[in-house]
């Protein structure tokens, strides 16, 4: 079959790349003149862990290329994905301004070229309801009658998305033409050779799906960070609650790790677009706009702890940081919790010492240069007072503990992510601050 993937973002590039790996033509158009670049010249701009592999060999053999001509794309390909950012605007509704700016396009493009081949246009882009059939609107106005769109929401989780695509859970498709549906059946057949299942359903059912999904999430993640706090006070340890929870098969084990707050490209912003779409029906969603303003809170938590060991004084004090990213196996920084810590850390004076195995460039973004970039993590600790570890890399998991000790001034870490096991840290002569556990104070 003969695909375009338009964007080559984190949804793009994967969907292109594993779309091609099993035998289908594939064109990734970008507007992007430097990601473009990289791509055409075998450079993958993202860190997306087994990526790689997939994205030179199917440039080998020809199956995957990438350019800007936004008609080639349109005007060659049977199946046309849009994988477009939706990002958070000032209500806090998604942007749809690319994806309707690319539909207007996609009909203007088909009309001037007097196209007459079936084609099937796939919003992956995450999108509140209703935008499946705005875009259908859009093209029909440009007088083109001979497509169908179809809703395929994405479900990759940034650091396992190739795992997620080869293997889905599911596969959800809304339309109102079975012809695509069946041909989007037929795209992910190869995926699906286990048995697992492809949805068919109407639009509203599979835009609201993706926001659903990501939201419950959130919301078991803000419940056990929310419950963590409890802990502390009542002097029970999360981590054996979790356990004694996640053991209910009704419950299930995942996504009941507390930390410091979610983050990512993701769940803050879906949170947001479901809170604002039930608005404009009149559905409040109190339990949602409950999590969205629990997790602000929660990424406030390990700064408290902080400013409370030091008494509210920090001024030039130095603090090694471990992990910048928002999780990880990903080099992916919006909406991670570092940057509330950090940022609040450096507007009471302290300096910053960090190292994240992949998301160091990309931190720039938020940091610039008001903080110190370490090659790795024990560098980092060179002159430091404390150490404060936001992403739980496995890279941190074991560390020399006796070097971590001698290094650190005042031999005290503040461990957003639980990383490290309470009992090992009992062994050291460090003082311990984690999420929903009791303190380890040595001083």
């Amino acid at each position: 079959m003969k695909i375009t993937v338009i964007g080559s973002g984190y949804v793009g590039l994967v969907t292109g790349t594993l779309l091609a790996d099993v035998g289908n033509q594939v064109i990734c158009i970008d507007n992007n003149p430097e990601k473009l670049n990289k791509l055409q010249n075998k450079i993958i701009p993202i860190f997306e862990p087994g990526l790689e592999t997939y994205f030179l060999k199917n440039i080998e053999k020809e199956r995957l290329t990438f350019s800007g001509d936004l008609q080639k794309g349109i005007l060659e390909s049977d199946v046309i994905f849009y994988c477009l950012p939706t990002p958070q605007g000032a209500t806090g509704a998604a942007d749809l301004q690319f994806v309707l700016s690319v539909a207007k396009e996609t009909g203007k493009i088909l009309r001037e070229n007097n196209c007459s081949d079936f084609k099937v246009i796939v919003n992956k882009s995450t999108v509140p309801v209703g935008t499946a059939k705005k875009v259908i609107q859009i093209i029909q106005d440009e007088g083109v009658t001979n497509f169908a769109v179809v809703s395929n929401p994405e479900f990759l989780r940034e650091g396992f998305a190739v795992e997620d695509f080869m293997k889905p859970d599911r596969i959800v498709c809304g339309s109102d033409n079975s012809h695509a549906l069946d041909i989007m059946a037929q795209l992910y057949e190869p995926f699906v050779k286990q048995g697992n299942p492809i949805y068919k359903m109407d639009f509203e059912s599979s835009e609201l799906t993706k926001y659903a999904s990501n939201s419950y999430l959130a919301m078991r993640i803000t419940f056990m960070n929310e419950l963590a706090n409890l802990c502390e006070k009542v002097g029970a340890n999360v981590d054996l609650v979790r356990t004694g929870m996640g053991s209910d098969t009704r419950i299930g084990k995942r996504f009941l790790f507390a930390g410091i707050g979610y983050g990512g490209s993701c769940f803050p912003k879906d949170v947001k677009a479901l809170i604002n779409t039930a608005e404009q029906f009149d559905v409040p969603l109190s339990v949602l706009k409950t999590v969205d303003a629990a997790n602000a809170h929660q990424k406030k938590v390990l700064l408290k702890k902080i400013m409370k060991y030091y008494n509210g004084d920090i001024k030039n004090k130095v603090f090694a940081v471990w992990g910048l990213a928002f999780k990880p196996n990903t080099d992916d920084m919006r909406d991670a919790p570092s940057i509330d810590v950090i940022n609040g850390l450096l507007e009471q004076g302290a300096i910053i010492r960090a190292y994240d195995p992949q998301a160091m460039e990309n931190s720039k973004f938020y940091f610039g240069d008001k903080i110190t970039y370490c090659d790795d993590e024990y560098e980092a600790l060179k002159g430091a007072k404390a150490l404060i570890i936001h992403t739980e890399w496995n890279d941190f998991r074991t560390p020399d503990f006796s070097k971590i000790e001698n290094s650190l001034e005042d031999k005290v870490v503040f461990d957003g992510r639980n990383v490290f096991d309470s009992d090992k840290l009992e062994k050291t002569g460090l003082s311990y601050f984690s999420i929903g556990r009791k303190a380890i104070l040595k001083r």
